[in-house]
Order: structure tokens, then sequence, then C-alpha cells
């Protein structure tokens, strides 16, 4: 075996999902998986594409009509970039996959935060990469003094994440612009994972890929998994200059060759004809936020309230136990699955992760249950 292999961990997301299998009755805030469904005019594109024979490899960017949307789509986030500088992923785990197998060389450094989405470290773990963290601010915002000291390190690749998997934070206006001289001033390459940028709570959105100054510098990876609620369909994209693209282009192509021909399609029709829905969507999760963030506060625990994603990351530290072993009960007395900090990075250990993209319905019976475990400990 790979030797590297064995240095990874199963997810943590995954682990406490699967522990489930031991309580049938209990109620998963583990995964990032939407409970609404695909929008019907999606799900007509890829049946339309099936029966008109779009079944046949496309090119390996993707096909040219969807290319040319996503870049129309982006504008509207302020990033420009286009048709040919976009390439369709079998979701937006493989692009982030391509994009550090392409930039980094084996003992090269990568700058992860301290808390952090895990398949950053693993997959740098599986191509023999040293892992320098950065801290995070107590608002989860990046710390850019100790960022600084990483670059000197010899960190290669910045990895940033906003907004944020497992925090629910956003980029503000002044650390983008803090972030963006950074940028300027240091021979690194920044892959910026912005999965869930249709899901911000926020008027503005910012992000680094915003600044045309650094576009050399930048790989940006996004999405629609959470977008339109089709992650099983996997379909991601990257975006970025032809320097970066022809390179990342050809690890795409020797990995898949390209993405799911029908799904391609069926995410044209969705940004065609259900961009509502995706606000509908939006609108639900920001109200399930509200009520877990209020409901949490009054319990008691010490929390950053999101303004993105559907994540929220509050703090145990106070209870007197690790992160591990706060779920693992949690889950044994009282059939509540959540993911503990740690499964985040060495910065998330005294927090846990809640998923709200749940029913509220479910969420208004797990905060129930998380009240009455939470007066049961003793600290």
């Amino acid at each position: 075996m790979n030797k590297n292999i064995k240095n990874i961990e199963i997810s943590g997301i995954r682990k406490f999902f699967n522990k489930m299998e031991k309580y049938p009755n209990a109620i998963s805030l583990t995964l990032g998986q939407p409970d609404f469904d695909v929008p019907d005019k999606i799900k007509e594109g890829i049946i339309n594409a099936l029966n008109n024979g779009k079944s046949k490899y496309t090119p390996n960017a993707g096909i040219i009509e969807l290319r040319e949307a996503i870049s129309e789509f982006l504008k509207t986030l302020n990033i420009n970039y286009s048709k040919d500088e976009i390439m369709l992923t079998v979701g937006g785990s493989e692009g982030l996959f391509i994009s550090m197998v392409s930039l980094l060389n084996a003992k090269d450094s990568i700058l992860i935060p301290s808390i952090a989405y895990p398949a950053y470290e693993s997959i740098a773990k599986l191509i023999g990469v040293e892992i320098i963290t950065y801290e995070l601010n107590n608002d989860f915002s990046v710390n850019i003094d100790n960022l600084k000291e990483g670059i000197k390190k010899g960190g290669k690749v910045l990895i940033l994440s906003y907004p944020c998997n497992p925090t629910g934070a956003l980029l503000s206006k002044e650390c983008k612009n803090e972030l963006i001289e950074v940028i300027k001033d240091n021979d690194i390459c920044v892959i910026t994972d912005e999965i869930y940028a249709s899901l911000c709570f926020e008027d503005n959105y910012y992000s680094v890929a915003q600044c045309d100054e650094i576009k050399d510098k930048i790989i940006y990876v996004s999405g629609f998994s959470k977008m339109f609620a089709m992650p099983g369909l996997r379909l991601g994209y990257v975006c970025c200059k032809k320097e970066l693209y022809d390179q990342i282009l050809k690890v795409h192509q020797y990995d898949v060759s390209c993405a799911s021909s029908i799904v391609q399609w069926g995410a044209l029709t969705g940004l065609k004809n259900c961009l509502n829905d995706v606000e509908y969507m939006k609108k639900s999760f920001k109200d399930r936020m509200e009520f877990v963030y209020n409901e949490l506060l009054d319990i008691g625990f010490e929390v950053n309230k999101p303004n993105g994603a559907f994540y929220i990351f509050p703090s145990i530290s106070k209870y007197g136990m690790k992160s591990e072993e706060f779920c693992e009960k949690l889950l044994k007395e009282k059939g509540v699955a959540c993911v503990p900090g740690d499964a985040f990075g060495v910065g998330g250990e005294g927090f846990l992760r809640i998923s709200y993209c749940y029913s509220m319905d479910e969420l208004k019976i797990a905060l129930k249950r998380l009240r009455e475990f939470v007066k049961t400990i003793q600290y």
C-alpha cells in the first residue's frame, strides 16, 4: 500500500454519521446535505439530455454552454472568468484534488486553516505535502499575522474557505483587502474553496478572486452540490488563468476524462431557470440558523453567529469534555449525532459542528435533547 494512505483517517464527519447505525432512532445533524430535493427543472434537464442522446463524452473541460453560464453567474459575485478559464469537475472535491496535485510537489508546504474542512489535510497527506496550519481569530476570521509567519516558514499554497465549513463564517471586506496585500507581496498561490457562495446570508459577498491584479495566483473552486441540493450528482468547477488552467486540465483529463454529461446539462438548466429556488432555500437555511443560534445561546453555549453555509460551531470548552467525548455521550444518551470539532483540525478541539440543513422539526427535537443533555453535565 501507498504509505501516505496509511496516514489518512476516515473523515470525522462520516465517522459519526456511521455511528448512527447503532442508534436507529437518533437524529443526525452531521452531514452537509440539504434536505431539499433537486429542483424539478434540473431533473427535466437531465432527463431531456438523456433522452436526446447527450450521454457521450463532453470536452474535458465540460460543455461550452455551461461554462458560459457559470461565467455569467460569477459576474453576479463580482468574479470574472471567461468560459475558457472554467472547467467542470466531478464535484468540488475533485476540483480541490486536481488543483492541489497540480500545484504541489512532495515535501512542498501548504497553508491550511487550523479549523478547516478535513479533505484539505487528507489530500495534502496523500500527495506527501508538509502541512503548516495558520490560526483563526475568535470570530473565525484569518489571523493575518499568523498567516504571514506561515508563509515565512515556506508555505507555497494557501487554502481559503469562505463561506466556511464548519464555522459558517464569511470573508469580510477588511480581511479580503488584507489578504490581497499578503498575496501580492508573497510568492504563493491560493486555492479558494467557495462551494457555499450561493448561501451567503449577508448583502455583500467578498472573495480574493474578485481582485483581477492577483488572478494569476488564484484558483477558484466551487460547484452545484449545495447550490442546487444535488450533492450526489457530483458536479463542481475550477476557475483560473490559462497558465494554471492548462496544467490542472491535464490532471483532470487523466483522472476522470470529464464530468457527467447529463448532469452538466441539468446544471445549465438550473442556472437558467432555478435561481429563485436557490433564494428560497437560502432563506429557509437562514431561518433555521436563527432558530439554532438562539436556542444554543439560551441553553448557555458560547457561539458565533454564522453568516453563510449551513453550519454552526459552538464552543463546548466550559463543559470539561473533549469534543469526541461530548459527541459520543450526546449520541449515546440523547440520540443526537453531531460532529466533534477536532474532526476539523487542531483548532477545532473544544467545539462541535451542528449542521442545520435538516428539517425544522428535526432541529427542534435535536435542540430539545441537547438542552436536556447539557443539564446533566456537572462542570
